[in-house]
């Protein structure tokens, strides 16, 4: 892993939140609030306006690093100089300054694990990747109790899996040598992205994350809202490393990083789902969305009550407005494979130019003559949540062809998309009449007509499909007043795009 430069950052601070920079309001609508969009195979920056508007925007793609079958890797280098390089490019590209800039908000890839000397900010191994299966031993060891398992779902809402951040800072302790008897010493810091992007812009001031990132490392109790000691010692996870947890919408610092303008206030954050249920307007129970980026992610807003899954859901918290006073919750179920599939398809088997390609593609045949795709490539997900399930193909004849094949990766994003709906109708004990979506395979009409047919409901398709920037931005604008309150945010959704079922 190559390191990150030598510069000394300042050690944080003991105190409590930060409080909220106050900005004037007369010319507010000729100023912007940016998403910075950290995603799992890139970095954006997105400039929105007052109306809601993405009117900039500027992405950086970095490196995936698969050292071993199973294991998945970030260099948090490429993480951070791609998130910076995309931020400073929006700035200078709209000839921005502070005073241009209402707050800033950030989303990003969940569960992805990355610890850090605090006095050098040199990471101390790359990423440890939300899609990693390295560390499936140590659930199998440490879970395998099923009343351990049991005591884990009650307090963190999550299975079991090595999907969360628990056990991947456990084997980073355990396998870079020293970072244990470092980690004791208080000598290292945790953090999902979001903790590390805060901390590296805010010149080492603020070390935190928000309830939404905090609530899937497995580590979070969702119930009392804080570190659970008893999952701490499980996994042995000394508690100085772990992040202040604070509100999605509140005060995260300052900026304070060379290139970009100084004072901006963070006021947003949010794991990239939870951005998107907000970026969607479900802001009550039973308002549902899914997102298919490099994965697809099913959530259903549950209100004030966390709702105990009983078919192989999770339980998770939902961003939530300033004021709320409580907790949220929502039901999640989260498939590894979904967009990941189609560049799977264009970069490994070359039957792809380009990912939009597949739309006509699949048009041109009637069926998927028999092919179908299972992309367990990273182990399956919800509901059946198979660590060591590998990708299946099936159905192959002398006369299938790449766009036979094109066809049944699409549908195969539905299909799991169906398998997840069956068991939120089941636990939720309500039928999903619509489904909010969102991401960049939903700008495939073929694929949405499918998955409205394969669910028997309606599917609803905003103009700005990138929600997941936008939730981040709501939550920043909120922060600062650019926005008011909800109401505001849901009268500034365009018309949607809507997809009714067709018999099948």
């Amino acid at each position: 892993m190559s390191t990150l430069d030598k510069r000394e950052y300042p050690q944080r601070t003991k105190a409590g939140t930060i409080p909220p920079t106050t900005r004037g309001e007369s010319n507010m609508s000729e100023r912007y609030v940016i998403a910075l969009d950290q995603g799992t195979t890139s970095s954006r920056a997105v400039l929105i306006n007052a109306k809601g508007e993405m009117v900039g925007v500027a992405q950086r793609e970095f490196p995936q690093i698969y050292p071993k079958p199973g294991w998945v890797e970030h260099n948090p280098q490429d993480i951070l100089f791609s998130q910076v390089g995309s931020l400073t490019e929006l700035i200078a590209r709209n000839n921005l300054s502070a005073d241009d800039i209402a707050a800033i908000g950030i989303d990003n890839q969940r569960e992805t694990t990355i610890i850090w000397d605090p006095s050098t900010g040199q990471p101390i191994a790359n990423a440890i990747v939300w899609q990693c299966r390295r560390t499936a031993p140590i659930i199998e060891e440490l879970c395998g109790d099923p009343e351990v398992a049991r005591t884990i779902q009650q307090k963190t809402g999550l299975l079991p899996d090595a999907y969360f951040s628990a056990s991947k800072i456990k084997w980073l302790l355990d396998n870079v040598p020293g970072a244990r008897a470092r980690a004791e010493a208080g000598e290292l810091l945790f953090g999902t992205v979001d903790t590390y992007l805060i901390w590296v812009l805010t010149g080492g001031l603020v070390h935190a994350t928000d309830v939404t990132n905090a609530s899937r490392t497995m580590l979070f109790n969702i119930h009392e809202g804080a570190w659970d000691p008893w999952l701490l010692d499980l996994f042995g996870v000394p508690a100085s490393m772990m992040p202040e947890v604070r509100p999605s919408s509140g005060s995260f610092g300052e900026t304070s990083y060379p290139g970009i303008p100084a004072g901006v206030p963070i006021t947003g954050v949010a794991g990239d789902q939870q951005a998107a249920l907000f970026g969607q307007c479900c802001f009550a129970a039973g308002e549902a969305k899914n997102t298919y980026g490099t994965g697809c992610f099913l959530l259903m807003h549950t209100g004030a009550e966390a709702c105990d899954s009983k078919n192989n859901l999770v339980t998770t918290i939902a961003a939530s407005a300033p004021g709320t006073g409580h907790l949220e919750y929502a039901l999640e179920g989260s498939v590894f494979m979904a967009g990941a599939t189609m560049q799977w398809l264009r970069d490994e088997m070359g039957l792809l130019v380009k990912a939009s390609d597949s739309e006509y593609m699949a048009r041109s045949v009637p069926d998927t003559g028999g092919v179908y795709i299972v992309p367990a490539f990273t182990g399956l997900g919800a509901p059946y949540w198979k660590p060591d399930a590998r990708g299946t193909v099936v159905g192959l004849t002398r006369g299938t062809n790449r766009n036979h094949f094109v066809r049944a990766a699409l549908e195969s994003m539905a299909y799991q998309i169906a398998d997840l709906t069956t068991a939120m109708q089941a636990d939720s004990g309500a039928p999903l009449a619509v489904l909010n979506v969102d991401g960049g395979a939903s700008r495939n009409d073929f694929l949405m007509q499918f998955q409205a047919d394969l669910l028997d409901c309606e599917i609803r398709r905003p103009q700005n499909t990138e929600t997941t920037s936008l939730g981040a931005a709501y939550l920043a604008g909120l922060g600062v007043g650019f926005w008011k309150d909800t109401d505001e945010l849901r009268s500034l959704r365009s018309t949607d795009d809507v997809f009714t079922p067709h018999a099948i």
